[in-house]
């Protein structure tokens, strides 16, 4: 969609705080939109205030968002932790195209963690 990455985090944010321990999971905080269809999803799980724990491991994120994504999570630091795509509810999307229904991306890494949430999201939206 035309979006870009900052290659190696560390250089633009100034610590290591996306990937801590080399070979090991770290975690940071996320606030995420309350209006967001990922807040809907989480149904909950944010702490007041929209912040949540995630786990991390990550040296690269995003720099520009991509055509149609919007951000629905930031790091303290500033950096973009989720993305959904504007038209996603649309039966069809602006160029036509049926079956993007959902499409929400995060930066954290939610297998490492304890909130099914998202992956039951998936298989719902898959088996629908």
């Amino acid at each position: 969609l035309g979006g870009t990455l900052i290659q190696h985090l560390p250089d633009v944010v100034g610590h290591d705080g996306h990937s801590p321990t080399p070979g090991t999971m770290g975690e940071h905080k996320v606030t995420v939109a309350p209006a967001s269809k990922l807040a809907a999803l989480l149904g909950g799980q944010p702490v007041p205030g929209g912040a949540l724990c995630v786990p991390t491991h990550h040296h690269q994120g995003i720099d520009k968002l991509g055509d149609g994504l919007t951000a629905s999570a930031w790091a303290d630091d500033g950096l973009i932790e989720a993305i959904e795509l504007a038209d996603a509810d649309s039966d069809t999307d602006s160029d036509g195209d049926a079956g993007r229904r959902f499409v929400i991306g995060v930066q954290w890494h939610p297998e490492a963690g304890t909130d099914l949430s998202l992956f039951r999201a998936l298989v719902a939206a898959a088996g629908g």
